[in-house]
């Protein structure tokens, strides 16, 4: 189960619906700015063409400034429409041929501004025309029928559809007319789209259906006409979005009780849970509610009353980590079926939870009402190889968490019953604690014994191992985290990274363990696929820092999402090999290391792009099979299914699960599960065994690797010293050379830069020969590309390029030097023919004929081959 302290702070679907909050107010304040035109310096024709003056225009008009713009990129046309334009001067206008599919600067046609305006005799003067292109995107992705959506324009949505617009069209956040309608709340737009046979279930950027839009915004009457539809469809009042929300999850979380009470009449499911685990109750009590929580309970039984998510809370921990009501916390303390104590799976109450979040008042009458703060929730730590539960009080939280007033309440609260009870720091007779104030004897003991494993690699590391921090020079940053950052320097005439920890005292254990077995590890590992250990420095906590070879290209990670570089299949194949020998180094050690965090972060590339396995802070020795382990070490997006669900009896296989999802990485280009967030991520991969989908293209002896490497059961999975066998097979093959050298090949070193698209102005990446990525499984492009030799280059990087990635928060790597450019060949010879018969080349000769598919093996019935990016 998840972290109840990592919960992310937002879902995915917030997160977008904020993006396209943001994105909608810049649309809007460009388009705002096209209206409204500096006049100064237009020409005496553009004068005239904002005064309507058709004589006037029409004597100026000549082929010479027909296509006369400012500075903002404004057309004749844009003016005409811009100061309502009669129909007799867009007829002009279009009659000499001045274009009506021209964008302004700001990537609006005469038809956008028109239909922003509401402007409906002009649009229909527009319309008139054979010339005018009704779905012409603009700005955004937006169609005129999305604007006139957003707006509630009703006049001019039916014009512009009964004149051939595209009710489904996608802007660029794939949201539909329907979408932008039921988002807005204009009743008589989305009766219109219906009726034009809009779908009312259609999906979009993170699979949000109209009706999710309508609920969340308490749009009942819009609601109404979803759900009713038409004869030939309706909205399901129980369709899910990617994170398994329903429109009742964002009905309760936003708090509109009549459509609350129209989606429990058409029989809503009122326990669902989503991804997290969160009913609508849940969500309601997360927002402070009041009026839907009484409403569910009242409606639906107490069953979401003893729901427990993912991350270990029940509703009643809900209400007081949003702390926003107490009459809601009263009220759930009122149910029978609740109890003031109720612990999750990891130990910690609602009292945890206010206390974590700082809600004083809160914390006051949860003890006024008897909550019991000896009651510890349950925290792993890791010392010197073995692993420690760490008990954690509610006092605890408040104090991590830096609420000075709560640590003092509870210090000195005393329950009625308990007139005697005296702290460590009161006096007979004195008004006692109930809680003992934490002993300064714990904290000595955790200090000394952190001196003590410090002493103790002092005295085992080598001494040629031992640096003193007056022999590094420090350069630039080029990564931070939680320890502290990392830098590239100079020791002994050489060029290094430097990994400094934070300049803290004894005290932060985490750090000190860290430290200590990062050191260890390294000390004891010599191949060329692992990063080599250059020495450390082990003086004082102050100066600790780590020392490595540096390493110039970076890590896989910013090749991949940050600089969007293209790698062609053999340079691929290279990596995963490197990488699979640096873990099977690791593993079959006399004492064997578990890395425990392998992804495309800890993975770097030197300048002849071979990959060298990095960052062993959460790496440890495996003494044996029955050793107890850290529950979720590591990033979340890699994380092995045993590790996430807190299983402490896993094994070195779960390293093998991390590197079937970075070998899924490599070859797709794209981030797993990029469309989710890593909790998210790492639920969805262990609760509803879903896995990435594997293209067609993929070889298929690496698709064997991925299945097998993934597989939900780690005794199943393969040694890394039996895929290296495979691998390098795989490299060997004369699939490989084919399609290496095939037309839109790029070399992993040979070439410089990245593709610049010169009309968009923005780097963008081609396809590689082999990209298995989630966009490509619902597009031909590729099939084209490898049919039509002849197709241009600047179509081509159009047809091929990847859409932006979301990193998710993960930290970029600013200073990946690694040059892997993109280059396209000039039209040449179609692809060389490809062995049917071998079992490698199978998949791709299979792309060549059908396009892709995807496979999601042991998958559960939430599918991601149809979710987008």
């Amino acid at each position: 189960m998840g972290n109840y302290k990592s919960r992310p702070t937002i879902s995915c679907a917030d997160e977008l619906k904020k993006k396209i909050s943001e994105s909608y107010s810049i649309f809007r304040s460009k388009i705002i700015e096209e209206l409204r035109p500096n006049e100064k310096d237009w020409t005496e024709l553009q004068l005239a063409c904002g005064r309507g003056d058709c004589t006037t225009v029409a004597d100026l008009l000549t082929d010479e400034n027909i296509e006369e713009r400012t500075d903002t990129g404004l057309t004749l046309l844009h003016i005409a429409c811009i100061f309502g334009g009669s129909k007799s001067l867009i007829d002009l206008l279009l009659k000499k041929n001045v274009k009506s599919s021209v964008l302004s600067k700001n990537q609006f046609s005469a038809l956008h501004l028109a239909t922003y305006k509401g402007d409906t005799e002009c649009v229909q003067n527009l319309l008139d025309s054979e010339d005018v292109d009704v779905n012409l995107a603009g700005n955004s992705g937006t169609f005129p029928l999305h604007i006139a959506a957003k707006c509630g324009h009703a006049e001019i949505t039916s014009a512009l559809l009964e004149n051939g617009a595209k009710v489904n069209a996608e802007d660029a956040v794939k949201f539909s007319p329907l979408h932008v309608a039921c988002n807005f709340g204009h009743e008589r737009v989305v009766e219109l789209l219906i009726s034009h046979g809009a779908d009312v279930n259609i999906s979009g950027g993170v699979g949000d259906r109209p009706l999710h839009l309508a609920c969340a915004k308490g749009h009942l009457h819009i609601t109404k006409l979803l759900v009713q539809g038409t004869s030939q469809q309706k909205a399901d009042v129980n369709v899910t979005d990617d994170e398994q929300h329903r429109p009742i999850h964002f009905c309760c979380k936003s708090g509109h009780l009549p459509v609350l009470y129209y989606l429990l009449e058409n029989k809503a499911e009122p326990h669902a849970q989503n991804i997290y685990g969160d009913t609508p109750l849940h969500l309601a009590c997360y927002n402070a509610k009041v009026e839907v929580v009484k409403q569910l309970v009242l409606l639906t039984s107490a069953e979401s009353l003893t729901v427990e998510n993912i991350f270990s809370e029940f509703p009643i921990h809900s209400a007081c980590t949003s702390g926003r009501s107490l009459e809601l916390i009263k009220y759930l303390l009122e149910q029978p079926s609740v109890n003031i104590n109720q612990q999750g799976r990891d130990g910690h109450t609602a009292l945890h939870s206010a206390c974590n979040h700082g809600h004083i008042r809160v914390v006051q009458f949860l003890l006024e009402c008897r909550a019991d703060m000896n009651l510890v929730s349950t925290m792993t730590d890791q010392n010197s190889g073995s692993e420690k539960v760490e008990e954690q009080t509610a006092l605890m939280w408040a104090y991590e968490q830096g609420h000075d007033d709560i640590v003092t309440l509870l210090k000195h609260h005393k329950r009625p019953q308990d007139e005697s009870a005296c702290g460590d720091y009161s006096q007979p007779g004195q008004e006692g604690s109930y809680v003992s104030v934490p002993s300064p004897l714990g904290k000595l003991k955790s200090i000394t014994r952190e001196k003590i494993d410090v002493l103790q690699l002092r005295s085992t590391l080598p001494r040629h191992y031992h640096l003193n921090i007056s022999d590094l020079d420090f350069e630039e940053v080029i990564g931070s985290g939680s320890f502290g950052k990392v830098y590239k320097g100079r020791y002994d005439g050489k060029v290094v990274a430097i990994k400094r920890y934070r300049a803290n005292s004894f005290g932060a254990k985490s750090d000190v363990d860290m430290f200590c077995r990062e050191v260890a590890i390294l000390s004891k590992l010599n191949s060329p696929y692992v990063i080599s250990f250059v020495g450390a420095c082990l003086d004082d906590p102050s100066q600790f820092a780590i020392v490595t070879q540096f390493v110039s290209g970076g890590s896989l990670f910013s090749i991949l999402h940050e600089q969007k570089r293209v790698i062609d299949l053999h340079s691929k194949l290279t990596i995963a090999v490197d990488i699979a020998k640096g873990m099977a180094y690791l593993h079959t050690l006399p004492q064997p290391i578990i890395h425990r965090d392998l992804n495309s972060h800890n993975v770097l590339l030197d300048e002849n792009g071979h990959a060298l396995v990095a960052d062993f802070g959460e790496s440890r020795f495996l003494r044996s099979l029955e050793d107890n382990m850290t529950k979720q070490p590591g990033n979340l997006r890699w994380m092995a299914p045993e590790i996430f669900t807190q299983c402490t009896k896993y094994s070195i296989k779960a390293d093998m699960f991390s590197y079937s999802l970075c070998l899924w990485e490599l070859l797709a280009g794209e981030l797993p599960f990029g469309h989710l967030k890593p909790a998210a991520a790492a639920a969805e991969m262990a609760y509803h065994n879903t896995r990435p989908p594997i293209a067609v293209t993929f070889p298929k002896a690496l698709v064997a690797i991925l299945q097998r490497g993934w597989n939900a059961s780690a005794e199943d999975r393969p040694e890394f010293k039996e895929i290296v066998i495979i691998l390098e097979e795989c490299k060997q093959s004369q699939g490989v050379g084919l399609l290496t050298n095939s037309q839109i090949s790029v070399s992993l070193v040979s070439r410089l830069s990245p593709i610049r698209d010169e009309e968009e102005g923005e780097e963008g990446r081609d396809t590689p020969p082999l990209a298995g990525h989630v966009t490509a499984l619902r597009t031909h492009w590729e099939l084209e590309a490898t049919r039509h030799s002849a197709v241009p280059d600047d179509e081509l990087r159009r047809r091929l390029q990847y859409p932006q990635i979301d990193k998710n928060g993960y930290v970029s790597d600013p200073l990946s030097t690694l040059q892997i450019p993109v280059t396209i060949a000039p039209p040449a010879d179609p692809l060389p023919k490809l062995e049917v018969d071998s079992p490698f080349t199978q998949p791709v000769v299979n792309n060549l004929s059908n396009g892709f598919r995807s496979q999601s093996p042991a998958s559960s019935s939430s599918s991601l081959t149809d979710i987008t990016s």
